[in-house]
């Protein structure tokens, strides 16, 4: 038989020893992150606020200029963009459907009058006629993409949300959230994508087999809008390039409106 005070020890020391632990595992959960971590990629770079931009952001306009591209720019976003936290299966998705969706939208714009004037030009592409009703495919199809990728696709935001936390505690439940709320948007994304091409195949079978002599205008300004939309990033991102690095030129002396000009080059950014 063994005393009762021993037991009574024995079970005291188990008891510390549990909340020994308890206390430890919290400690650790609760623990600080040491230090924020630098920013790894062009995303994390670009999203910096002002007097963070000051600090770690060294890059010339040139090298700010082209991550942009990458980012805006549809075929270097799918093939040549490797070191951001979105999915390349996911991207490639997106480039096809890109190209759906602008054949779909110019096939719209083949109405009664626009037939009526291929018809008076005796079959000869009118290209003056034709622009207006491209570029504003061009327009549309761009925003419906932006649309779907910033609310469904994109998950760079959300990577950089954990690596905020401060604690790991923090951090191992924002992951938590994270990845269920990025599988319900992929999710969300795969059956919309489903949906509007059996749409778009429906819409665009039909409407070759019946307007069998429109075919080839409808694949000229589709090509046509759908190159308008790789260039024009090549265009539009050369105004936040130089606004970004001018508010972040130590040698510019004027600094009260630096940091409005840093807003609006990160709002142009988006763009």
């Amino acid at each position: 038989m063994i005393p009762n005070d021993n037991l009574d020890n024995l079970e005291n020391k188990k008891i510390s020893k549990f909340n020994s632990i308890i206390d430890i595992s919290n400690k650790k959960e609760n623990k600080l992150i040491p230090n924020i971590p630098d920013p790894e990629n062009d995303y994390e770079m670009n999203s910096l606020s002002f007097p963070d931009a000051l600090k770690y952001d060294k890059r010339t306009c040139c090298e700010y200029y082209m991550p942009l591209i990458k980012n805006k720019q549809l075929f270097a976003f799918t093939f040549c963009t490797f070191n951001d936290y979105n999915s390349g299966i996911i991207k490639k998705f997106i480039f096809f459907l890109s190209f759906a969706l602008h054949y779909t939208i110019n096939a719209l714009f083949f109405n009664d009058s626009n037939m009526h004037k291929i018809y008076e030009d005796e079959g000869k592409y009118n290209f003056s006629y034709q622009f207006p009703k491209i570029l504003i495919s061009a327009i549309s199809s761009t925003v419906i993409l932006r649309i779907i990728l910033y609310t469904l696709v994109l998950t760079d935001k959300s990577v950089l949300e954990v690596k905020k936390q401060t604690t790991y505690n923090l951090a191992i439940n924002m992951k938590k959230k994270v990845l269920k709320c990025t599988n319900i948007k992929l999710a969300i994304f795969f059956v919309l994508n489903f949906i509007l091409l059996i749409l778009f195949w429906f819409y665009l079978t039909c409407f070759n087999a019946i307007y069998e002599n429109t075919q080839i205008y409808l694949i000229e300004n589709t090509f046509i809008s759908f190159g308008f939309s790789l260039i024009y990033p090549f265009i539009i991102n050369i105004f936040p390039s130089v606004l970004r690095i001018n508010s972040l030129n130590k040698k510019n002396k004027s600094k009260k409106n630096e940091n409005c000009v840093y807003t609006i080059s990160q709002f142009l950014q988006v763009l």
